[in-house]
């Protein structure tokens, strides 16, 4: 009986790691062989798990503003390069080197690494 119990565990531990490991998501969706360089004002900045986001108002082909919807890193690795719910306010304005969208939407992947003021300051906290 005791032996029934520990499969039994065992298997429940199983499928619930599975299925975790199922729902993250692929990066398929972007195209890491084009990045593109994206210039705007941070209007969000989420430090929220499972990844952090940038909302960015970019001017678009009309010069109308576009938001862009950038995904980043989780909160745990961001803290590693320094970074925290503090780093980015909106009113912002930054230079970010980030992997498109392979659908051409308004959007795409960053890192810390490729990230600076509009001005060419790194991004570097002091808190």
């Amino acid at each position: 009986m005791r032996r029934l119990a520990g499969v039994s565990l065992a298997g429940a531990a199983f499928a619930a790691t599975a299925c975790a490991a199922n729902a993250h998501h692929s990066i398929a969706m972007f195209d890491r062989d084009h990045p593109v360089e994206v210039v705007g004002i941070v209007r969000e900045y989420r430090f929220s798990s499972p990844h952090a986001f940038i909302f960015l108002e970019v001017k678009g082909a009309d010069a109308r503003p576009v938001i862009w919807r950038l995904e980043g890193n989780s909160p745990n690795s961001l803290t590693w390069d320094g970074w925290s719910n503090k780093t980015l306010k909106p009113g912002d304005e930054v230079r970010l080197m980030i992997e498109p969208l392979r659908s051409g939407a308004p959007g795409g992947a960053w890192t810390p690494k490729k990230a600076t003021f509009k001005d060419g300051r790194p991004i570097v906290v002091a808190h």
